[in-house]
C-alpha cells in the first residue's frame, strides 16, 4: 500500500483547513461530530496510509557493508593488502575470509538486536481516543485519518492535526513544534497540531491532517535511539581508546626495532597491522548492543518497556528510588467511606454533588469511586451539565455547571480538602470540623475529597468531606523489603495529606519520616542544600505538587545519589527527564511516557525492583567482559612484544593473530546471555578494581606463556614454526579460560556459567584445537602435545583464579567507597 500519498483532503499546506468554517470542514471531510463509521475509517486508512512518517532504513546490504568501512575493518583490510603485496597469497585468503565472518556475524548481531528494539517500539505505539459509530473506542495513532473526533485530555500528546470542535479551552505546550516556552490557549475553531502537548483542559476535535501531512511532521517520538551512550558504556569505549594506543605504542616499538635490525618492512607491517587488530576490541560495540537488547526482552517479558536501554545500566547503580504511591505501593482500588457533612446538609446530596462533578467516560478511578457509590434511587437523569472544568493539578479540583430538573442552575465543585476549603471560606467553626474530620479520616489511612456548592451567582457553600481509601498492594511490604536487601532505599511521593502518607508509610514499613513538601517552596528552590539533608533522610514526602518532584532528584543528585523516579503525570515530564532512571507508571499519560526511560505496563513496584535486579546482571557481564578484555590484550601484546625484542622470535603469525581475536570474540559474544546473580548492593563502575585485577591477570598469562615457551624450546627442542603452533593453542585456551575466572568475583566454581557461553567457548576451543593439531594454517602439533598445551592451560587457569582473588582483596581496599563489595 502506498503510504501517506499527497491527498487534497487533508493537506497541511492548504491554510483554509485551519480557518474554514467547522461546519464548512466537517462537509469538505465528510463527517460528523459522531465521528466516522469503522468501515469509512479502514477504507480512508487504505488510501491515506498510516498516521505515522516512514523512517528511510538503509537497506539490508548497506547495512552489511558498513561492517567493512571504518578504522578496524581497514586496518584488517591493509594487513590482507600487505599479504597480497609480499606474495603470501595464504594469509591474504585467510584474512579475507575472516573479514567476511566478522562482518557477518556482527551484522546479523545488530540486525537481531535493531529487531528487538523495533518491537519494543511498537509496544510503546501511541494510543488515541476516537470516535467511530458514535461510540468512543481506543485506537493506535497511526490509524487515524482526517475526518476522525478525537478526544484530548490533560497529559495527552495531539496524535494529528485537529480542530477543536466542542469543550473547555486547552492549554496547549507548542514548544516541540516552535519553541515557544509558555502553553498557548486553544478554543473551539481553533487548530491544535500534532506532537504538542495538552498541559490543561480537555475537549472534542476534528482530525483534518495525518502523517506527513502534519504540521509537525510525526506524533512524538516516545522511543530514543536505542544505543544512547550511557556513562558506563562511555567508560568501556574510553578503555577500549586505551587499549588502542597502547597497541600503536608497543606496535610502533616493534617497528622500530624491525627496521634497526633490517627484518622485511613488508611483513613487519603486515604483522604491525594485524596485532593492532587483535588489540583493538573489535566485538565491543555488538556485545555492548546484543546485551542491552537482551536485557530489555527480558524486561518486556516482565512488562517493564526500556524506552533507552542505557537506562538499564543507570538502573544498576540507582540506590534511591522516589515511588509515587497510587497505583504502585497502593492497588488504585478507590472505595468510598460514609462523608462527614456540613450542618444541615444530607450525605446523599454531598455524594450526589461530587457525582456531578464526575464524568464517567474519562475513567477516572475517583470519578468512578464516587458514581459507584450515588445512593439508592438517586439518579443524574436529568441533569444536564453545561460546562466541565476537568481535574487539574495545579488547580486540584473539578468544576461543573449543572441544569437541574426543576430549571435551576447551579455549580458544583470537588478536590483537595485544602483548596475547596479555600474556595468556601467556611466560619472558623466549620472550618475546625472540617480539619478535625480530614485528619480523623487520614489517621485511618483515607484520603478525603472536599465538595462545595454554589447556586446561580451566589457564593460557594462547603457541604462536607469524602473519605477514599486505597489499600496498599498485597506485595507492597514484601517488595520494599526486597528493595532494602538490594541496597536501595524507596521514598514514598504522595500528593495525600502528611497524616495519611505517615500511616501508609507505617502499614509498608517504610518509616513514618514524612516531610511535608509545602517547605519545599519559594526560595528554598535556590537553597536545596539548606533542605538537602531532611530531603535525603526523609522516608517520603507528602502532599506533593508534581513541580516538587523535580527538586526532590536535583536535591538528592546533588548528595551523589543514582535515583529513580516514578511518574504518571504531564507535569511529572520534568523530574522524569531530571532523573537517572525516569520510569512511567501504568495508566501514565502519554507526556509521561514520553519523557521516561522505562514505561510500566503493570501497576506496582515489583516490576521497577526486576528491572533492578536484571540490570545488575547486565552490568556483571559488561564488567566481565571489560576484565577478560583488557586482561586478553595484556597477554597478547606484552607477550609478543617481549619474544620480539628480547629473544628476537616472533611467537605468532599474523593469521594466527587474526585467528585469536575473531574465535576468541565471536565465544564472548554468549557473554550476553550469561548466568549472573544480582550484586545485593548498587553497581558503581570502579576503574582502579578493573584496570588493578585485569593487569594482573593479563601478568600471569605472559608468564605461563613464557613458560610454555621455555619448556618447548629449551628441553623439548622443538623446531620454531612447531613452537608457534603450540603458542597459538596456548594463547587461545588460556584467553577463553581467562572468561571463567573474569566472570565471577569469587572461585571459578562459585557462579555456574550459562549453557550457551559454555557451549560457545568449548567449540570455539575444539575449533582451534583442530587447528594446531592438524595444522591447519600453521604446523601440525599432534595430539600428544594438544593434550599437554591443554593441562598446562589448565594447571595455570587455576593458578590464575588464585591471584584474581588476592587481586581484588589487593584492590577493593585501594578504591574506598566502592560499593560493590561481594566477600565471598
Amino acid at each position: 500500500m502506498n503510504q501517506n500519498p499527497v491527498n487534497e483532503e487533508r493537506s497541511a499546506e492548504d491554510p483554509s483547513l485551519q480557518t474554514i468554517p467547522l461546519v464548512e470542514l466537517f462537509g469538505r471531510l465528510s463527517s460528523s461530530p459522531e465521528g466516522l463509521s469503522p468501515t469509512e475509517a479502514a477504507r480512508r486508512l487504505e488510501k491515506v496510509g498510516y498516521n505515522e512518517l516512514q523512517e528511510r532504513e538503509p537497506s539490508a546490504f548497506r547495512k552489511l557493508l558498513t561492517f567493512f568501512w571504518g578504522p578496524i575493518p581497514w586496518m584488517i583490510e591493509a594487513a590482507a593488502l600487505l599479504s597480497a603485496l609480499v606474495g603470501h597469497w595464504e594469509d591474504f585468503g585467510i584474512i579475507i575470509v575472516l573479514l567476511m565472518v566478522n562482518a557477518v556475524v556482527g551484522f546479523w548481531e545488530e540486525y537481531q538486536a535493531g529487531n528487538a528494539i523495533a518491537a519494543l517500539k511498537q509496544t510503546l505505539a501511541l494510543k488515541a481516543k476516537a470516535r467511530r459509530g458514535g461510540e468512543w473506542q481506543s485506537v493506535p495513532a497511526r490509524e487515524l485519518v482526517p475526518g476522525d473526533v478525537i478526544r484530548l485530555r490533560l497529559g495527552d500528546i495531539v496524535p494529528a492535526d485537529g480542530r477543536l470542535i466542542e469543550g473547555n479551552p486547552l492549554e496547549v505546550d507548542q514548544s516541540a513544534l516552535t519553541g515557544e516556552s509558555l502553553p498557548v490557549s486553544r478554543g473551539v475553531g481553533e487548530a491544535v497540531y500534532s506532537g504538542t502537548v495538552v498541559r490543561r483542559g480537555e475537549g472534542n476535535a476534528l482530525v483534518y491532517a495525518t502523517g506527513r501531512e502534519t504540521s509537525f511532521g510525526k506524533t512524538a517520538r516516545l522511543v530514543e535511539e536505542a544505543r544512547t551512550v550511557s556513562h558506563f558504556q562511555r567508560a568501556v569505549l574510553k578503555i577500549g581508546d586505551y587499549l588502542i594506543i597502547v597497541a600503536i605504542g608497543l606496535v610502533l616499538l616493534i617497528i622500530a626495532v624491525a627496521l634497526f635490525r633490517g627484518d622485511p618492512i613488508g611483513e613487519t607491517l603486515q604483522f604491525a597491522l594485524v596485532l593492532t587488530v587483535a588489540a583493538i576490541p573489535v566485538a565491543m560495540p555488538t556485545i555492548l548492543s546484543v546485551t542491552m537488547a537482551v536485557g530489555a526482552r527480558i524486561l518486556a517479558g516482565r512488562q517493564a518497556i526500556v524506552s533507552r536501554l542505557a537506562a538499564i545500566e543507570e538502573l544498576a547503580g540507582m540506590d534511591i528510588l522516589c515511588s509515587d504511591k497510587t497505583g504502585t505501593l497502593t492497588k488504585n482500588e478507590l472505595t468510598l467511606g460514609a462523608p462527614s457533612c456540613t450542618e444541615g446538609i444530607d450525605p446523599d446530596a454531598v455524594i450526589l454533588a461530587a457525582a456531578l462533578a464526575s464524568r464517567r467516560e474519562d475513567a477516572d478511578p475517583i470519578d468512578l469511586a464516587i458514581l459507584r457509590k450515588l445512593p439508592a434511587g438517586a439518579s443524574l437523569e436529568g441533569y444536564r451539565v453545561l460546562r466541565f472544568v476537568p481535574f487539574d493539578p495545579v488547580t486540584k479540583r473539578t468544576e461543573a455547571t449543572v441544569s437541574a430538573p426543576d430549571g435551576t442552575t447551579f455549580t458544583v465543585t470537588k478536590g483537595a480538602p485544602q483548596v475547596i476549603v479555600g474556595l468556601a471560606s467556611p466560619p472558623p467553626e466549620v472550618r475546625a470540623r472540617i480539619d478535625a474530620a480530614v485528619e480523623a479520616f487520614a489517621a485511618r489511612g483515607f484520603r478525603s475529597l472536599g465538595v462545595a456548592r454554589a447556586d446561580k451567582e451566589g457564593a460557594w457553600r462547603m457541604l462536607g468531606i469524602l473519605p477514599l481509601f486505597d489499600p496498599p498492594r498485597d506485595d507492597s511490604r514484601e517488595t520494599l523489603a526486597a528493595a532494602r536487601r538490594m541496597g536501595t532505599r524507596v521514598k514514598m511521593v504522595t500528593g495525600d495529606q502528611l497524616a495519611i502518607a505517615r500511616e501508609i508509610g507505617r502499614e509498608l514499613g517504610l518509616g513514618d519520616r514524612i516531610l511535608d513538601a509545602a517547605l519545599l517552596t519559594g526560595a528554598d528552590y535556590r537553597e536545596a542544600s539548606r533542605l538537602a539533608d531532611a530531603i535525603d533522610k526523609a522516608d517520603g514526602f507528602a502532599q506533593v505538587f508534581p513541580e516538587h518532584k523535580f527538586h526532590i532528584v536535583e536535591a538528592l543528585q546533588q548528595q551523589g545519589h543514582i535515583v529513580g523516579m516514578t511518574g504518571d503525570g504531564v507535569n511529572d515530564a520534568p523530574a522524569l527527564k531530571k532523573a537517572d532512571a525516569g520510569i512511567a507508571v501504568s495508566g501514565a499519560t502519554d507526556a509521561a511516557r514520553a519523557a521516561a526511560d522505562i514505561v510500566l505496563l503493570t501497576p506496582g513496584l515489583s516490576v521497577i525492583i526486576d528491572a533492578v535486579t536484571e540490570s545488575r546482571r547486565i552490568f556483571r557481564r559488561m564488567n566481565s567482559y571489560t576484565i577478560y578484555r583488557i586482561s586478553e590484550t595484556i597477554r597478547v601484546l606484552l607477550f609478543i612484544t617481549l619474544s620480539i625484542l628480547v629473544f628476537n622470535f616472533y611467537p605468532v603469525t599474523a593469521v594466527m593473530i587474526v585467528l585469536l581475536a575473531l574465535l576468541n570474540d565471536g565465544a564472548i559474544l554468549a557473554i550476553a546471555v550469561d548466568r549472573q546473580e544480582a550484586a545485593p548492593e548498587p553497581q558503581s563502575w570502579n576503574m582502579p578494581v578493573v584496570l588493578g585485577v585485569s593487569t594482573v591477570l593479563g601478568i600471569v598469562g605472559v608468564v605461563a606463556t613464557f613458560g610454555l615457551y621455555y619448556l618447548a624450546e629449551r628441553l623439548s627442542g622443538l623446531g620454531r614454526d612447531v613452537i608457534q603452533s603450540l603458542i597459538y593453542l596456548k594463547l587461545s585456551v588460556s584467553g577463553h579460560l581467562t572468561i571463567f575466572a573474569a566472570r565471577a568475583r569469587g572461585p571459578f566454581w562459585s557462579n555456574r556459567p550459562a549453557t550457551a557461553l559454555l557451549a560457545a567457548t568449548v567449540g570455539t576451543q575444539l575449533v582451534a584445537t583442530a587447528i594446531a593439531v592438524y595444522g591447519l594454517f600453521m604446523a601440525p602439533i599432534g595430539w600428544a602435545w594438544g593434550g599437554i598445551v591443554w593441562a598446562y592451560a589448565l594447571v595455570w587457569f587455576v593458578i590464575e583464579d588464585r591471584v584474581k582473588l588476592g587481586a581484588y582483596r589487593i584492590f577493593d581496599r585501594r578504591a574506598p567507597g566502592l560499593l560493590e563489595k561481594v566477600r565471598r
